[in-house]
């Protein structure tokens, strides 16, 4: 209850946890724990003997100091909203580009990431810890010799400057809390980011290909006589019938507890016999890549639930399901089937080729641009559920949906009003069999054709809405699916390609739109 006034760096400190005050972080033990102690680590001996307790710390006047500043900024006049704009440009402008091979390149993040707590993903052990704040002295600097070489700031320097062109970053730093490398790259724009995603969609049209002896080959390695062996088969037949990630080794205490298909343990996994009129069930349920849950029930072939019985034979559940096969034997093995193949290609494949082979099942080549979009969409959905990309619905879920039904109630209103009209002016031709009146019949058969097709399309958003609440479509739409199948369909049906790619998706795949003609098949 006593106001207490902090030393600089304490105080900076507290600002970070203020500011997340309605974020369920703050709520979380782990969280708390880890910020108190660091915190500390950084108070005077004077704060460190007054504050030893963080329930006793009440950082509601922080907090609502940033809420503020927050409206603050939100209610600025169009003119000042400008000139941050044009303040915003001119930084980019100055430090937002670099020279590559001749040419201007614009940089992703070309500002490194300010200091705050670590949030992780998930339950990570370390949530709440401080994220340092980054010094040109831990930074690292790449540009060729002869280039003007960045300036530090000043009565600073840079932690070195080297002259790498093998890589394909600009500087580097490392993070304090994982240890690991942060890097300043090329925006996705660029050609050197846009032939690597030409390339990854290359090896991924090669798999297609030699699939079929792939699959041949590890069925028939399920019945092999080597235990490695049937191991990686099963493993093989999950990651491309289910689109499973890899799954390194992870080290204990550094991050969530997370798996992917090699390291899946016998507690992520159920056997039945028979499930819900199937047979040969495999219940999946684990945290898979940031903590997201992976559940699924599949019905898999004889042999592999056999092999699977015999995987989980003596084992706890907290051991390894597949204890013969970790990602670089299965990444070898794969290797050496195919020059380039890796467990992520199958998924790139899966994924493109689920997105062409459902597209073409529910394309109407009839249908108006809006209901050819919900068939995008449900084809870009059916892609989302087998990579597991999910979303938490959003905030205003509840808020736009009801908008959206009330414009669904007026449109059906003026509808039910028009088609009386019309039903009046009929009735009136039909008396008069005047010219005048048959005109207004027919303005009003438009009138209403009109209105049906307005109320379709709201119908039809708001499905698509209801549909994709919980699914998030970006991640395959930017990571997973050659654009060059989504610009092919677009120019076959005569769909806008801005309907499915916004400005910055356009310049990302701008080799696409300048490569794929209608008849482009993946």
């Amino acid at each position: 209850g006593k106001p207490l006034k902090l030393s600089l760096a304490t105080e900076e400190i507290a600002t970070f946890y203020a500011k997340m005050l309605d974020h369920e972080y703050t709520t979380k033990e782990i969280f708390q724990n880890n910020f108190f102690n660091d915190w500390r680590k950084e108070m005077t001996t004077k704060e460190q003997k007054i504050i030893k307790d963080l329930d006793k710390c009440d950082f509601r006047e922080i907090h609502k100091y940033f809420v503020d500043k927050n409206e603050a900024r939100k209610a600025l006049s169009k003119e000042e909203k400008q000139k941050l704009k044009e303040e915003a440009d001119k930084i980019q402008e100055e430090y937002g580009y670099c020279i590559l091979d001749g040419h201007r390149e614009k940089i992703g993040n070309f500002k490194t990431e300010p200091p705050g707590l670590f949030r992780g993903r998930g339950d990570h052990p370390k949530m709440g810890m401080l994220k340092r704040r980054i010094m040109p002295e831990d930074v690292v600097i790449n540009c060729s010799k002869d280039s003007k070489i960045p300036e530090p700031p000043e009565g600073h320097k840079w932690k070195e400057v080297r002259f790498d062109n093998t890589v394909t970053w600009l500087a580097s730093w490392t993070e304090n809390i994982q240890n690991t490398l942060k890097y300043i790259m090329l925006n996705p724009s660029s050609k050197l980011k846009g032939e690597k995603d030409w390339q990854k969609y290359e090896v991924a049209r090669r798999l297609k290909d030699v699939v079929h002896k792939i699959r041949a080959q590890y069925q028939a390695d399920w019945k092999s006589k080597e235990m490695k062996n049937r191991q990686r088969a099963v493993a093989l037949y999950f990651i491309d019938k289910l689109a499973l990630r890899a799954g390194n080794e992870k080290e204990e205490g550094e991050t969530a507890d997370t798996v992917g298909c090699c390291s899946l343990r016998v507690e992520h996994i159920k056997l039945h016999r028979e499930l819900d009129g199937q047979e040969h069930v495999v219940e999946f349920d684990f945290l898979g890549k940031d903590s997201i849950r992976y559940y699924n029930k599949v019905s898999v072939e004889k042999l592999v639930f056999k092999n699977l019985k015999l995987f989980m034979k003596n084992k706890d559940p907290g051991d390894d399901l597949f204890d013969q096969l970790n990602t670089s034997i299965l990444n070898r093995h794969l290797q050496s089937l195919m020059d380039g193949l890796s467990a992520k290609v199958f998924r790139t494949y899966n994924a493109s080729i689920t997105l062409q082979e459902q597209l073409k099942a529910l394309t109407n080549s009839e249908d108006n641009v809006a209901a050819k979009l919900l068939s995008y969409n449900r084809a870009n959905r059916a892609v989302a559920i087998l990579c597991n990309h999910q979303r938490s619905t959003p905030k205003t879920f509840e808020k736009s949906m009801q908008n959206l039904q009330s414009k669904i109630d007026a449109k059906k209103q003026q509808v039910e009003e028009a088609q009386q009209e019309l039903k009046k002016a009929e009735e009136e031709f039909e008396e008069s069999k005047d010219a005048k009146t048959g005109a207004t019949v027919e303005k009003k058969k438009k009138l209403l054709k009109r209105l049906e097709e307005q109320l379709d399309k709201l119908n039809v958003q708001a499905t698509d809405k209801e549909e994709n609440k919980q699914i998030a479509l970006g991640t395959s739409k930017l990571n997973y699916l050659d654009p060059r199948i989504s610009i092919a369909w677009c120019k076959k049906f005569g769909v806008p390609i801005e309907k499915i790619y916004n400005k910055t998706q356009r310049e990302k795949f701008a080799w696409a739109i300048d490569m794929a003609d209608e008849d482009f098949e993946f």
